[in-house]
């Protein structure tokens, strides 16, 4: 029983001396961020409070006081905002198109294993920072100036913003790839079109395809964004029904992007499923 109960003793004493997870400065830094961050939630919450006129108290009252004007819903609206939803949907598989088509040269000038002339490869990755620095909806204000409200400088914004991101993430896609099927196809005598069409496309193929799905969700929901500052589609009517304080009509009108955009991305999701 005595040698039990030390065996027991012994057990307990080893388990006690298990080293900890984390060393006691990633701890203490841990720590110290946690409370920074908490203090800054603190002073900003009391800023805040500070600047609006009745406080935090005041400003629930407001937000439920205008959210009930948004119901019930006026979906009487729908025929009248298809078309605009229509236009919507194709700003954004036109942009999306044009956008996985312009890509490839840049995405391939932008990836270091395929470019190795030095210059060339950093002007690209110059140029894609330089596109991905601006917001889509300065963009829209900036052609929309230039062109007048429509569906026209919506679609061009929505090919900028898109090059941005697809050109970075299929480049970076290209430079994970093996690189033995193209060194193999180069020593065999292949020219680079040879090598990047039978060695480097068949790898990065699905991952192609699975990003330009992804930047089409994305614009789904940008072009409606596009709207607001004139850029056509459903966003431009949405807006307008605000600026009139047609609250149910923009409620329905906000209920159907809502759907849309849950619908498209899951069949995008399905489809990005199949190919991965």
């Amino acid at each position: 029983m005595t040698k039990g109960k030390s065996v027991l003793s012994q057990a307990s004493s080893e388990t006690n001396k298990i080293p900890s997870l984390y060393p006691a400065k990633t701890k203490l830094q841990v720590t110290v961020i946690f409370f920074t961050v908490l203090i800054i939630y603190i002073f900003s919450m009391y800023w805040t409070q500070r600047e609006m006129v009745g406080g935090v108290g005041g400003a629930l009252g407001n937000m439920y006081t205008v959210i009930k004007k948004f119901f019930p819903p006026n979906f009487a609206i729908l025929p009248n905002i298809l078309d605009p939803l229509l236009q919507t949907i194709q700003m954004a598989i036109i942009a999306t198109t044009i956008a996985a088509i312009i890509t490839i040269p840049l995405a391939l000038l932008s990836a270091r294993n395929v470019t190795t002339f030095k210059p060339l490869y950093y002007f690209s990755r110059t140029f894609l920072n330089l596109l991905r620095t601006i917001p889509d909806l300065v963009l829209a204000v900036i052609f929309v100036g230039l062109f007048g409200i429509g569906v026209f400088p919506g679609i061009l914004a929505l090919i900028i913003f898109s090059l941005g991101i697809l050109a970075k993430l299929i480049s970076e896609t290209i430079e994970a790839v093996d690189m033995n099927p193209m060194e193999a196809m180069r020593a065999s005598g292949g020219n680079t079109l040879q090598v990047i069409w039978y060695a480097l496309v068949p790898q990065v193929l699905p991952q192609y395809t699975s990003l330009v799905l992804y930047v089409f969700e994305i614009n789904i929901r940008a072009s409606v964004v596009l709207g607001l500052v004139g850029a056509g589609g459903i966003g431009l009517i949405l807006n307008q029904q605000l600026g009139f304080y047609n609250y149910p009509n923009a409620m329905a009108i906000i209920i159907i992007i809502f759907v849309v955009v849950i619908l498209i991305e899951y069949i995008s999701n399905k489809i990005r499923e199949a190919l991965v």
